[in-house]
């Protein structure tokens, strides 16, 4: 199989497994981003041991999965928001855990063990919260986290195509050689187009609404490609990974998610 079909199932399966879990219900795509989670950790830290560093994995994954666990049920509704509490202590107890390590770069070790629970964990943890608790199934249910997610999609593939066809322009050459003005112009229309089509079909959110979500996802989706690009193109590797064939790792596939759902989060919280 050529790296083009190869690439092509793996996208299709990877949709379909997303999708089908949303319209599961809220369990089972927070059960499916658990494993995302810890998954996106773990390569994290494999891309971050090239460049030399020893952070402390095992205690950041435990750090993540508690982290997302107590965000996944509080969005639920299973509990108040004072679990959320348990996380506070955890980021000191990876400093302390440092004081009986006998690598070197003991400073960089903990900033990166940090780093990589907070940069996963709390963005997948977040987008959980983009169910509606008080609706068991339906639309009403699950209509934001899909529609996060299509918006998201539609910007890629959009911008995918439209740069493969007419990107000269470089958006960042020094970052991503790949990357085209044209691309990231035509990837933000369709995706605009994509979500004006939602807004009438999920009525949960006004189009205005839904309009600045895509803008948020649009913008901040393309700084969170970039900021993944600078990272590899630090460590100079061409993927985070090889879970996925024809796509490379989670990091690959999840980054311009990790950056818009925080801000997306933040827009939904205050003004819908």
């Amino acid at each position: 199989m050529n790296n083009l079909a190869t690439r092509t199932v793996t996208g299709i399966g990877f949709i379909v497994v997303i999708i089908g879990s949303a319209l599961l219900g809220q369990w089972v795509f927070s059960f499916l981003f658990l494993m995302v989670t810890c998954l996106g950790i773990w390569e994290f830290f494999g891309l971050i041991e090239k460049a030399g560093y020893q952070p402390s994995k095992f205690l950041s994954v435990i750090a993540g999965v508690i982290l997302y666990v107590t965000l996944a049920v509080n969005a639920a509704g299973i509990t108040h928001g004072n679990i959320l509490i348990v996380n506070l202590p955890v980021p000191f107890l990876i400093i302390i855990a440092e004081l009986w390590s006998k690598k070197e770069k003991p400073f960089e070790n903990i900033a990166f063990s940090l780093l990589g629970y907070l940069y996963i964990a709390l963005p997948f943890g977040l987008m959980t919260y983009f169910f509606n608790p008080f609706v068991p199934s339906g639309p009403l249910h699950y209509g934001t986290v899909l529609g996060f997610l299509i918006i998201l999609w539609a910007n890629d593939t959009g911008a995918y195509v439209i740069g493969s066809l007419f990107g000269k322009h470089r958006l960042f050459e020094r970052i991503s050689p790949k990357k085209s003005w044209e691309g990231s112009i035509g990837g933000g229309i369709f995706a605009l187009a994509v979500t004006y089509g939602i807004s009438f079909l999920y009525v949960g959110h006004t189009v205005l609404q839904w309009m600045i979500i895509a803008v948020l996802i649009i913008l901040f989706g393309t700084l969170g490609d970039l900021s993944e690009s600078l990272l590899k193109r630090s460590l100079d590797i061409k993927d985070s990974g090889s879970i996925l064939p024809g796509h490379g790792g989670i990091l690959d596939r999840f980054d311009a998610v990790l950056v818009s759902v925080p801000f997306v989060f933040v827009f939904l919280t205050l003004f819908c």
